[in-house]
This record gives C-alpha cells, sequence and structure tokens, in this order.
C-alpha cells in the first residue's frame, strides 16, 4: 500500500495562540473560520496531507455520501451555497474533497493548519490554565482552547486477523485507500468486511475484476441509492425553500417533512412507509418511519421489506439467504446505501464466504485460509470499519486537571456533557463528540451545531473576563444518565454495531449517540440559562 504525497520536511513549530484546532474536515474547517471571525489566533494540526478528513483518506472505488448531497452542505454561507452546484443525488468521494478543498480556498483556511502532522501530547497546565499541545514533527504550541474536530470515523480498525503481515500480494484498508488507482483488471480479490465501504466499492471492482471472494461474518442492511446526475428542477425545488430550510436547522428541526414520533401508522400506512425504502432516499426513508428503532411492529415491518427485496435480487436462494440480515433490528447497525451490491452476487465472478460455516483461520503469504479452502488472491482488502466515536481521541495523550488522564476517565466508556466537554478538561471541547447525536444525524448540520454553539461559548467566556469553562461532574453524570436511559428505550442494544464499540476487541460496550429528540434545543437552552452545567472560572 502506498502513502500518500508528504509535504516537505519543516522546522518545529513554537508559538503561543488562542485556540488549537486538531482535525482539518468538515468540523476544523469550520472551527478555523469561526475563530478567525471573532479575531483569536488559531493554530490547526491534521494527520493527513491535506483538507478534507475522512473525504481525503477514504478514497476506495465508490465511495460518497449516503444522504442527498444538497443536505450534506454547509449551510453557514450563502454565497458558498450559491456558488457550488452537486453534480449528483449522492456525491462521489472525489467531488466531496473538492468541495472540502474549496471550502478551504475561498476562505482561506488553509494556512491555519500544519498538514502531516500527527497531535501526540495534549496537556493542561493548571498554572497558567492553557492547553500545551505537542506533535509527532516536534511542535509546541500552547492555547487557551483546544478545539477537537477529529471525526466520528477517522480511525480505520487495524487488521488483527493472524498472519496479516505475511500476505505477499497488495494489502489495502479502506479507510487508508491509496492516492493512486489501482488496477483490478484480471486480479482475484478477497473482500473482508460487509459492512458500507465493502457494500459500495464491491461491485465497481467486480466489473473489473477477475475473481472477488466476499468475506462475510454478518448480513447487513442496505438500500438502493438509485443515483443519478443531480436535474435542474430538483436544485431549483431545493433552493427555492433553501431559506426556510435553515431557519428551521437554526431552530434545532429536521429541516425536511418527518413525520411525527408518536404517529401510530394502521397496516396500510405502514406498508406505504415500508415500500418508500425502495425509493432512493437511502437514510432518509429509515427516518421518515417513525419510531423505527423503537417499536418493535414498525422495525419488523421494515426489516421483512428489505428482507423480501434481497431475495428477489439475488436469484440463489441460498446464497440470498446467507445474504439477508437476521439477527438485528433494522438501522440498529448503520444501514448502507448501495448501488448494484446485492445483484452484484448474481455475476459469476462474485463469490461470497460465509464465516459463520468456515471461519477465517488466517492470512497467508497467497491469500485467506478458511477451515475448508485456501483462497489465492492478489490483493487483499480490510473493509473491517473503525474505531469509532473515540478512536481519534484516545490515541492522543490527553491529560486534564491534576494530571487526569482521558483513557483512564474513559476506560469504561466515553462520558461527556451533552457531547461537547468532560469534566476535568477545561476549554478543551469536542465536535461531535460520544453523547451528541454525532453519527445519527446529518454530520455536516451537526458540525456547523457544534462549532457555533463552542464559538458562541469561548466568546461569553472572554467577554465575562473568564479563564476557563468546564463541565461539572454532575451536570456530566446526570448527562450520561440521560443518554444511557434514552438508548434503553430503543432496539439498537440488540446489535453488536459500531455504535456500541462491539467491532473492537477490548472497546467498552457503551452505546455512544444520543439518541434522544430536540438535542439543539437542549444545547441552546443550555447556554440561554448561562451555560447551565458548565463552571466559568478564573
Amino acid at each position: 500500500m502506498s502513502a500518500a504525497a508528504k509535504t516537505p520536511d519543516r522546522a518545529p513549530v513554537s508559538s503561543k495562540v488562542d485556540a488549537v484546532v486538531v482535525g482539518a474536515g468538515f468540523a476544523g474547517l469550520y472551527m478555523v473560520h469561526r475563530l478567525r471571525q471573532a479575531g483569536l489566533s488559531v493554530q490547526g494540526f491534521e494527520a493527513g496531507g491535506d483538507v478534507g478528513g475522512t473525504w481525503y483518506w477514504n478514497r476506495y472505488p465508490g465511495a460518497r455520501c449516503d444522504i442527498p448531497s444538497l443536505l450534506y452542505s454547509y449551510t453557514f454561507s450563502d454565497e458558498l451555497h450559491d456558488e457550488w452546484k452537486w453534480s449528483e443525488k449522492y456525491a462521489p468521494q472525489p467531488e466531496i474533497l473538492n468541495y472540502a478543498n474549496h471550502v478551504a480556498d475561498r476562505f482561506g483556511l488553509r494556512s491555519a493548519f500544519l498538514f502531516d502532522t500527527r497531535v501526540g501530547d495534549v496537556t493542561f497546565n493548571e498554572a497558567t490554565k492553557r492547553w500545551t499541545v505537542k506533535t509527532d514533527k516536534g511542535d509546541t504550541v500552547e492555547a487557551q482552547f483546544c478545539i477537537m474536530g477529529t471525526g466520528c470515523l477517522s480511525v480505520p480498525k487495524e487488521p488483527d486477523i493472524k498472519g496479516h503481515e505475511d500476505f505477499k500480494g497488495l494489502k489495502i484498508v479502506t479507510g487508508r485507500w491509496p492516492h493512486e488507482k489501482i488496477d483490478f483488471k484480471g486480479k482475484k480479490v478477497a473482500l473482508i468486511g460487509t459492512g458500507s465501504s465493502a457494500i459500495q466499492s464491491m461491485p465497481i471492482i467486480a466489473a473489473e475484476a477477475a475473481e472477488v471472494y466476499v468475506f462475510q461474518r454478518t448480513p447487513n442492511f442496505s438500500l438502493p441509492a438509485l443515483n443519478a446526475p443531480l436535474a435542474d428542477a430538483e436544485v431549483a425545488a431545493f433552493n427555492e425553500g433553501y431559506a426556510a430550510y435553515k431557519e428551521a436547522l437554526r431552530q434545532g428541526l429536521p429541516g425536511i417533512p418527518l413525520p411525527p414520533e408518536d404517529w401510530e401508522p394502521n397496516a396500510e400506512e405502514l406498508k406505504a412507509l415500508t415500500e418508500s425504502l425502495w425509493n432512493g432516499m437511502g437514510l432518509l426513508s429509515l427516518s421518515s418511519i417513525p419510531k423505527i428503532t423503537r417499536d418493535r411492529r414498525i422495525n419488523d415491518a421494515a426489516a421483512d421489506y428489505v428482507r423480501a427485496k434481497v431475495k428477489e435480487l439475488v436469484k440463489d436462494p441460498v446464497l440470498a439467504q446467507k445474504l439477508t440480515p437476521g439477527n438485528f433490528p433494522i438501522a440498529t447497525k448503520r444501514a448502507c446505501v448501495d448501488t448494484d451490491y446485492y445483484v452484484s452476487f448474481n455475476r459469476d465472478n462474485v463469490k461470497l464466504v460465509d464465516l459463520n460455516d468456515t471461519p477465517i483461520e488466517r492470512i497467508t503469504a497467497a491469500g485467506v485460509k478458511t477451515s475448508d479452502a485456501q483462497y489465492d488472491v492478489d490483493i487483499l482488502i480490510f473493509a473491517t470499519g473503525f474505531d469509532a466515536m473515540t478512536g481519534a481521541l484516545m490515541k492522543m495523550n490527553i491529560t486534564g486537571r491534576g494530571g487526569k488522564s482521558l483513557r483512564a476517565e474513559w476506560a469504561h466508556g466515553p462520558r461527556t456533557y451533552l457531547g461537547l466537554q468532560v469534566a476535568g478538561f477545561p476549554n478543551l471541547f469536542t465536535v461531535t463528540g460520544p453523547g451528541s447525536p454525532s453519527v445519527l444525524s446529518n454530520m455536516i448540520t451537526s458540525v456547523e451545531q457544534h462549532v457555533d454553539w463552542i464559538m458562541d461559548a469561548i466568546v461569553n467566556l472572554r467577554a465575562k473576563g473568564k479563564a476557563t469553562m468546564e463541565a461539572t461532574p454532575t451536570a456530566q453524570d446526570a448527562w450520561v444518565q440521560h443518554v444511557n436511559a434514552e438508548a434503553d428505550q430503543t432496539l439498537y442494544g440488540e446489535a453488536n454495531s459500531w455504535y456500541l464499540g462491539a467491532n473492537v476487541p477490548g472497546k467498552p460496550r457503551v452505546f455512544m449517540p444520543y439518541v434522544g429528540q430536540n438535542y439543539k434545543i437542549r444545547i441552546d437552552e443550555v447556554a440561554a440559562k448561562g451555560y447551565e452545567g458548565f463552571q466559568l472560572a478564573g
């Protein structure tokens, strides 16, 4: 696997700034923009070679957003909205990366970042009430505020199958896809995993490769993208309602028509709702079914509809059964959005290896050995997901008040107040952190909401002449209890998902996102009450 192009070696940086921002994805870019607008000095760090965050790294074939492009966009600038035109209903990775680059160039954000630079130590100094940030390039930067825009899906789960170091062919992790094009023509390919990256990439790889072996442990629910070029009329209709859409988001509303949560659809209405799962709206169609993760009757109807569709699409009934999810409720693992995933199994060159029947014993120099066969391949692809939501934060050595380590504080699962701060870590903010809707929401919308909230909090703190803002242990305990209580009322606990950290050996099993209602309204009320649950001091 080749690495991305690296920036030239540089001398270490030593400086003092108002704020450090970690990550140059959509969160980090907007955070830098808001800080600069407020007149604060800022230093950004990014492990990648340029801006883009997850879209810089995830370049695998077929990578694209899973909600419509028109919604997967910033709303903070009307000029940006007017000048950027998406080409497809679901934008592909290169176009999303171009969008991130356009934003960075248009607002002059790239100069704030040091690229190819990983943050190692982040330490709070109680005497100066400032954070000291150190990197793998020898940089030392002191700042009053430290904002983590490190992303929820930014640390790929490393291959942990015995013998993976022995493979002699090309080995690729989807979350770190090579920057150059991979030629699959005439090649035999092993694809381990059936999450989103595998489901998006397999049909494209199969159209080119000689053989594709898909190694599946758990079949996934996937909905059709029915992707197409964006029609002018569709864009015009969206733009006509854009002002109302933005205002709805500002008020903490979805911005798109959704049924009321207390609606109890009758049998005929439920049938119509489930049939909408095949209308090409992807994850939005799941959101349009009320209480889908809370009501067994509703969930079963939706899941059964998708299962029936899988059996229609896959010609071999035995194979169709193996590809049909059966042991967890729909939407309790992140559903996927695909183009021709299921029908690709009708191809002669695509083979499913069911690991429940024949588990992998080891990776060999030539390929993959299961309990009953050896699969010799030229290319081995690990589509095994991410250390989600906490992975990037836990890779850094973050030390707060009294030498308190974030790793130790989160040894039994992440604990935050509102998903924005951690008690004992003053002026350290997490954008879309655990304990917030994050991965269950439109990520760019949630990023904007968090960045705006954090910026308002910083301005408030400085206006009052205070040095630090810190979540109180009492408020954090109450929020964690509330997050858990909301999760306990859902069906999410019935799936071994990355929402729970179940895909990473040794990771605590804690449901990390917030599934309650009116999240933005809640955090805005906290701010309106003088940042209730936070202590302002110094």
